[in-house]
């Protein structure tokens, strides 16, 4: 685990798990966590009439307030007085599973070679189920970790291993599939353009009651950013001032409330900037020394495919 514990001694609980396996993993244990609470809470409806008025309070809150983290933080300790020094077995089966009075935020984490290809079936099974689980993509469009070959995320032109010609075919829309289900929160974000959107997409997601999915922009070394990685803020902010990254946000909550439930969060591209920002990364620049017969065409389909992309957004969000 790359994290440590705080001065109580505790942290957050990590695990690695099989690479095409992420989803499925980060899911059940998720399901794992609410048997143990559904004990929980069944042991305080079956026993309620055993205990004190105090007591009979302060479990009920916890029952109405099970799925909200903060409220179950501030109860969690409340439950645990009210059943300390009880000699019941109901107060001690509540005590044996106290760790678990605290709603778990669990948050299933990986690329994009993961996301749109190798796990994509159980990423795909997570959000269409009505688990409260939280997943963030890291796209990269390219599987960075294992030598950067092309993935289902790279777009046309990017040239990557299995792609040295640039590849032919456009990226996968998951955001679109994501929010086609209609009850899965979906983000898009970009820390170079907007980090007030990266924290708000993050708290909503979190505060969701069912499955979420963020996905955010990442440069890494495979881009070739010709100024180096050291530049990876400035490359964000551009990647979505171009068009290239549009950021929004889709909350299936505001349905509920009669509203549009697509935001999106970044002004009209400039597109003029759109081929700076291509030749400024030599996944694209190389294109034209590497397939120069063949350059301008998958270049201009990358644009056109962002644009259409973005005129799709724009009628979203009206």
């Amino acid at each position: 685990t790359p994290y440590t514990t705080n001065a109580e001694g505790r942290g957050p609980a990590w695990a690695n798990s099989l690479f095409e396996d992420n989803a499925e993993f980060g899911f059940g244990m998720n399901v794992a966590v609410e048997t143990l609470r559904d004990r929980i809470q069944n042991v305080m409806v079956n026993n309620m009439d055993e205990m004190s008025d105090e007591a009979k309070a302060v479990c009920q809150a916890w029952i109405e307030n099970r799925t909200n983290g903060e409220k179950t933080k501030e109860l969690a300790p409340q439950v645990v007085a009210a059943m300390e020094g009880v000699n019941k077995p109901y107060a001690k089966e509540i005590l044996s599973l106290k760790d678990y009075l605290v709603k778990v935020s669990q948050w299933i984490i990986g690329g994009d070679g993961w996301a749109y290809d190798i796990g994509y079936g159980g990423l795909d099974h997570v959000i269409a189920n009505n688990q409260d689980v939280n997943i963030l993509v890291v796209d990269t469009e390219v599987y960075s970790n294992t030598g950067g070959q092309a993935s289902k995320s790279s777009r046309f032109g990017a040239i990557a291993k299995f792609a040295a010609a640039g590849k032919p075919v456009k990226k996968k829309d998951l955001a679109a599939i994501a929010m086609s289900y209609g009850h899965v929160y979906v983000a898009t974000i970009s820390h170079g353009a907007s980090p007030a959107q990266v924290i708000k997409a993050l708290k909503e997601a979190e505060s969701y009651n069912g499955p979420s999915i963020i996905i955010a922009y990442a440069p890494c070394i495979a881009h070739n950013i010709k100024k180096g990685l050291y530049m990876s803020q400035m490359e964000a902010k551009l990647a979505t001032e171009c068009g290239y990254w549009p950021i929004f946000r889709w909350d299936p909550r505001l349905i509920e409330e009669g509203k549009n439930p697509f935001q999106l969060d970044c002004k009209e591209p400039n597109w003029d900037k759109y081929n700076d920002f291509l030749m400024n990364e030599g996944r694209y620049a190389q294109l034209t020394k590497v397939n120069p017969t063949q350059a301008q065409s998958l270049l201009e389909a990358n644009k056109k495919d962002a644009q259409v992309r973005w005129a799709k957004l724009v009628k979203m969000a009206e």
